[in-house]
């Protein structure tokens, strides 16, 4: 029945495209070679999907989506994204620990220890360096102006991953000042509370805000709160440089509700996360040259703590990472339809823990650090005018020289083809990601036996192929379908005995191939509607996060002038869950059952003119049809909640 639903709203969705596209062709069926413009309402789920000129594509969310889902965190901001699964515990706070909270883009990312996808602020690093992987709670929305997701390898953007999911902070462009406010509270003695304040005069701009959210949870031992700071100061230095800090630190903390009706004495405690990230920018603009040098320290703690071990001992795990270096990228238009991008990234990754058991015993880990010096160039030309039939080749190629492991290159090429409003983009791109510290504290720690074996190690690899093509029907709607199949190899596991010892090796492979196609309808000024969907077939068939299909679909409807209703949905597929071992004789056998998840919002706009300030009360739900689903098997998460609150502009 839940599965007919869903299919229902699908197909109402694309009868309404069918209804309204029409308008844009005239009575003989040509196309219309302009359309007045119109003021619509925010797309819902996404702002859009981008090809760049290399071929590369990426899934924008901005400040609008984030607040229209109701978003409170990275999870919830991105659940509805094509092509995004997420795992977690609790309503407020990612658990660290265990599988208590990621994200995963097109069934990467579910390596624990070590990750195939990288978590970004402002493009510089943030996840637990120690174990190489994300960690949700880090990822603060509140300082974002637009999230982006790179879905696949990318070497012209970033380097040592095969995709990522980057926070770009909030600036002022404009001259003047703004003011944000928001409050809420909702189901479970769940409370959120926010604000930011900006401005730009002159040569001067700032931004400033912070956020604080709390919750019980829906289950014993569910709780969780984030908290963060963060703020932004610009200084243009004549008519083509700026110069910028920007600075975020939060301080988090998620519990482990554990195992539906297990002993309490088994929940894996609790998770606290903290950071401080400071990057300093330069930014320069001459026309024919443009580009940025960021110098960036991040560091911060991911703290397991009351982490059952054994039979009446608990641990408490203080890791702490830390992340350095410089990003230097320069594009040039020396020549009509060219462009060429050059840039070296210097990268220091390090981290180590301390450990403290109930038994009264202590241990230490000094730490490592690896360099990674990345340059990279990529190169494309566009022939023909962009309003006009259009083909613009490109080809690029970046370096990695790593501090501990052989050297590896990435290579890329794309082309586009474009005539007025249809693009078809076709692209290759390879995708490097070297171990991570995990594979040093596993060997000089956790199993001695692996000895120096992890020095022997390879960087893995992914080759991706993808076509795509975009739609767009003037102000009305777009069509985004793209095919794309990604070749893996060389992940790095444990091989254990027979015969002995234990060995780290670059033994895994595996592919991945889908679909995925997104539409943006506008058909009134009024009103927007969004539906996604994902097919994945992956090899072998037990990974985790991937499930065969999964839709999604959303609308903003503006009504009655001051009323707005947000609505998003999603249908995911049975899957198998759970992370993905680094263990060369470990299965994925955990699955949970296909959901369907329904959310909404709705709220009033007024304006206050006496007190120079607008703002909206509103009034949202999640699981609006009450079903039972899980993200983790035996890990129930909440049925119908709802949030009231009110949130103010000046």
């Amino acid at each position: 029945m839940k599965r007919i639903q869903f299919a229902a709203a699908i197909v109402f969705l694309f009868l309404i495209s069918v209804t309204t596209l029409p308008v844009i062709a005239d009575d003989n069926g040509t196309r219309a070679t302009q359309l007045e413009d119109i003021d619509v309402v925010a797309s819902p789920v996404i702002e859009a999907n981008e090809v760049d000129r290399y071929a590369g594509q990426k899934t924008i969310v901005t400040r609008s989506q984030i607040r229209d889902l109701g978003a409170q965190d990275l999870g919830t901001a991105l659940r509805r994204t094509p092509g995004i699964n997420i795992s977690r515990y609790n309503m407020i706070g990612s658990f660290g620990g265990g599988d208590g909270g990621a994200v995963f883009i097109r069934g990467m990312g579910s390596s624990r220890p070590g990750a195939e996808i990288k978590t970004l602020v402002d493009g510089i690093p943030m996840y637990m360096s120690v174990w190489n992987h994300p960690l949700l709670d880090l990822m603060s929305i509140d300082p974002a102006n637009t999230i982006e997701v790179y879905k696949n390898p990318q070497p012209h953007m970033f380097g040592n991953a095969y995709g990522i999911i980057n926070i770009v902070p909030k600036r002022r462009y404009a001259e003047g000042f703004e003011t944000h406010a928001e409050t809420a509270a909702g189901s479970h003695n769940t409370f959120v509370g926010k604000a930011d304040h900006g401005g730009l005069q002159g040569n001067f701009d700032y931004y400033l805000g912070g956020g604080y959210r709390t919750s019980d949870g829906h289950r014993e031992h569910a709780d969780g709160a984030l908290r963060d700071l963060y703020g932004r100061v610009g200084y243009r230095l004549g008519s083509n440089w700026d110069l910028s800090l920007f600075t975020l630190l939060n301080d988090n903390y998620a519990n482990d509700p554990g195992v539906e009706g297990s002993d309490p004495e088994q929940r894996q405690g609790r998770y606290e996360t903290r950071t401080f990230l400071s990057v300093a920018t330069l930014e320069n603009d001459f026309g024919l040259a443009a580009g940025h040098i960021k110098l960036y320290r991040n560091a911060g703690e991911g703290d397991w703590l009351n982490h059952p071990i054994a039979p009446g001992v608990q641990e408490d795990l203080f890791n702490d990472f830390l992340f350095y270096g410089i990003k230097a990228r320069e594009t040039f238009r020396l020549w009509t339809g060219g462009e060429m991008i050059t840039g070296l990234d210097w990268d220091v990754t390090d981290g180590d823990y301390d450990q403290t058991l109930s038994d009264g015993t202590s241990d230490r880990w000094d730490g490592h650090d690896f360099t990674i010096l990345s340059p990279y160039i990529a190169v494309s030309h566009r022939f023909g005018q962009k309003d006009a039939l259009h083909v613009i080749p490109s080809a690029g190629v970046r370096y990695y020289d790593n501090s501990d492991f052989d050297a590896a290159w990435s290579p890329h090429a794309g082309l586009i083809i474009g005539y007025q409003q249809t693009e078809l983009h076709a692209g290759y791109s390879r995708g490097v990601i070297y171990p991570g510290l995990d594979v040093v504290v596993l060997s000089e720690k956790v199993i001695p036996a692996l000895g120096s074996s992890w020095k022997d190690l390879d960087a893995e690899i992914v080759d991706h192929y993808e076509v795509g093509l975009r739609q767009q029907f003037g102000p009305l709607a777009s069509v985004d379908i793209t095919c794309f199949y990604d070749d893996g190899q060389d992940r790095y596991v444990i091989v254990p005995p027979p015969p002995p010892p234990p060995l780290f090796a670059n033994f895994e492979e595996y592919w991945i191939r889908g679909v995925e196609g997104t539409i943006n309808l506008y058909p009134r000024e009024n009103l927007s509607l969004f539906a996604g969907v994902t097919y994945l077939d992956p090899h072998p068939s037990d990974l985790p996060y991937a499930p065969d299909w999964t839709l999604s679909a959303g609308l903003n409807w503006r009504f009655l002038n001051a009323f707005n209703l947000s609505l998003d949905g999603q249908y995911v597929d049975e899957m198998n869950v759970g992370s993905q071992a680094r263990n060369s004789t470990a299965e994925n056998t955990d699955s949970v059952d296909s959901y369907f998840l329904l959310n909404g919002k709705l709220s009033y706009a007024f304006v206050a003119e006496a007190l120079g300030l607008n703002g909206e009360v509103f009034l949202s739900g999640e699981n609006l049809t009450d079903v039972d689903y899980e993200y983790i098997p035996e890990y129930p998460m909440p049925g119908i909640t709802g949030m009231v609150g009110i949130s103010l502009n000046l």
